[in-house]
């Protein structure tokens, strides 16, 4: 197994329309509810900064079945080497891995099933030494231990951790901002998952911005959390904030909306 040094380099993406239904989605309380519209509005604005960054978006039809098929990396996972179709943990999304499988089997050469057990995309994070699985209410310990074998299968290392409690998903609470980099919450940092990286902790008060996205020379970041903003561009990340309150209403942030690769 190599280093993968080209670990957030991408040229090619897949992202899914939002559904009617998407105001539907699955979220753990609180707050006000989502519009269509302004779901919308921001997929919009996340694909042209896609775009802009440099990737070529293939935009799928929305699913009105599924509501929350519009975070397109939760049933599934993409490498250079090939692509995981996943099985979602809540049995509302169970059906979405079967839909994007053929859209895969279309772009890669190799496509693995899980064959066991549960595991969300947005419990796996890609660093260049490994890919690292955060258990949760998502993601369990069979499926984890399946999706190492599967990752194996690509050339790649799968390492297990425990996400905190009452945090959805591992992503929630971090994201790679280079090779040795970390953007992470306080409680996840303080588990110790990142003692092998430097770590930048989210401000209080900010830590929703911990699920950014480092798309080749750029992140792409909340347009809500002023303080990461100015922390990050302090240390020399060129950022792009996106405007994402209605797509946080329905428990959801910046990566869990494609699936990225590299494929030239």
């Amino acid at each position: 197994m190599t280093q993968d040094t080209r670990i957030y380099q991408f040229d090619s993406a897949i992202v899914r329309q939002p559904s009617f239904s998407v105001t539907d989605g699955l979220r753990a309380g609180g707050g006000g509810d989502p519009t269509y519209d302004g779901v919308k509005a921001e997929h919009d604005a996340y694909i042209t900064a896609l775009e802009t960054a440099g990737v070529t978006v293939q935009v799928l039809g929305a699913l009105e079945e599924f509501p929350d098929s519009i975070f397109v990396e939760d049933p599934a996972l993409v490498y250079r080497e090939g692509a995981i179709v996943l099985r979602p943990g809540d049995k509302t999304r169970s059906g979405e891995a079967a839909v994007i499988a053929p859209v895969l089997r279309a772009e890669f050469d190799q496509v693995l099933d899980l064959p066991r057990g549960f595991v969300d995309g947005g419990d796996v994070l890609n660093t260049p030494e490994s890919v690292m699985i955060g258990l949760s209410e998502r993601t369990t310990r069979e499926g984890a231990e399946a999706l190492v074998e599967c990752l194996a299968q690509l050339g790649r290392k799968g390492l297990i951790f425990k996400t905190p409690e009452n945090v959805l998903h591992f992503k929630s609470d971090c994201s790679l901002l280079d090779d040795e980099t970390i953007l992470a919450t306080a409680r996840l940092v303080s588990s110790g998952v990142f003692n092998e990286f430097r770590t930048i902790l989210t401000p209080d008060g900010e830590e929703a911005a911990a699920n950014a996205l480092r798309i080749n020379d750029t992140i792409l970041l909340s347009e809500d959390c002023p303080e990461t903003l100015n922390l990050l561009t302090r240390a020399g990340y060129n950022v792009v904030t996106l405007q994402i309150s209605e797509i946080a209403k329905i428990d959801a942030g910046l990566s869990c909306m494609s699936l990225r690769w590299l494929a030239g």
